[in-house]
């Protein structure tokens, strides 16, 4: 009889397994520094910031920001991998160096697939954005122009291997299209410049980009999703223009340093589910143009794993010289 009961409470807190762990582990207790692999200001930022206030509130204890941004995500991602895997320092991060920049760089300093995937926060379908004066004013009146000004257009990234460059990329594939690529450290700095005219267009997310076409600043000509968007109807997708199978959104993922302890990752996990079930964060989201995303830890692995593949061939077939 002692034994079955044994048995039965073995097994009980096998079913519970690492949630029940998570839920009892007295994470945190001091405050957790989230990395975040751009610039401040951009979208990778911005939803940050927005899960950094609710995770002190669930969690009790402060989460801090700090923009390492340069080389692609690189220099932030580097700095979450050699941290202590104790769950106080975090990585936020765009998808490039937690997937492609294995294939775009000769030499990382970590190792993208043993960084510890916690969870994805938001997608975002990408958009192309070009700049107030360009001129060409229909997405099909772009491609025309960028067929005939072959090498003369410039198009700004978040550096080299962000999905704004190799969106770019993506698109002279199917295009037979040539332009300029001018890699910047993030977002803001690559629209800033974007609105000062410096450069021609832009792949970016729809969330930063919405606000500059509502306010005439900058123009959305095309998206590349594979249907309309509800917040621009009247926007075309490259597939109706003619592209067939450009497709392409980003994405903004919690990761940590390798060898951090699965009851710390399941507890950040579960907290982020919670809080994209917040009403606050959907109305912040539908306010932004961001999708729900979350998942668990195993999820977000697939995630990496698939978009590592698929961008790394876009970027072997471009030619793209390791940096």
């Amino acid at each position: 009889m002692r034994g079955q009961l044994f048995l039965f409470t073995l097994s009980a807190s096998l079913i519970a397994g690492s949630p029940a762990i998570a839920e009892d582990t007295d994470y945190p207790q001091r405050a957790v520094k989230i990395v975040v692999s751009t610039s401040a200001g951009g979208g990778v930022d911005t939803v940050t910031r927005i899960f950094a206030a609710q995770l002190h509130q669930k969690l009790g204890q402060p989460f801090i920001i700090e923009n390492r941004g340069g080389a692609g995500g690189n220099i932030g991602a580097e700095a979450v991998y050699t941290a202590e895997p104790d769950g106080y320092t975090l990585l936020a991060s765009q998808p490039s160096p937690i997937t492609s920049n294995v294939v775009l760089y000769k030499k990382l300093n970590f190792d993208p697939v043993a960084l510890e995937p916690v969870a994805v926060m938001s997608k975002i379908p990408n958009v192309l954005l070009v700049r107030a004066g360009f001129p060409a004013k229909t997405a099909q009146e772009f491609i025309a122009y960028v067929k005939s000004n072959a090498g003369k257009v410039t198009y700004a990234s978040q550096g080299p291997g962000t999905s704004s460059h190799l969106t770019a990329e993506l698109f002279a594939q199917l295009t037979g299209t040539k332009s300029v690529h001018v890699p910047y450290r993030g977002t803001g700095p690559a629209l800033n410049d974007l609105v000062a005219g410096h450069v021609d267009f832009f792949f970016t997310e729809l969330a930063t980009a919405y606000k500059l076409h509502e306010s005439g600043k900058c123009r959305i000509l095309a998206v590349t999703s594979e249907h309309r968007l509800e917040a621009l109807p009247d926007i075309p997708t490259m597939i109706e223009l003619g592209v067939p199978g450009f497709l392409s959104d980003t994405w903004n993922a919690i990761s940590a340093p390798p060898r951090t302890p699965p009851a710390v990752i399941e507890k950040l996990n579960h907290a982020i589910n919670a809080i994209l079930d917040e009403p606050e964060t959907k109305a912040r989201f539908k306010e932004l143009h961001l999708l729900r995303a979350g998942g668990s830890p195993a999820d977000m692995a697939a995630l990496k794993k698939a978009e590592t593949e698929r961008w790394g061939r876009v970027i072997r077939e471009a030619g793209i010289p390791q940096e």
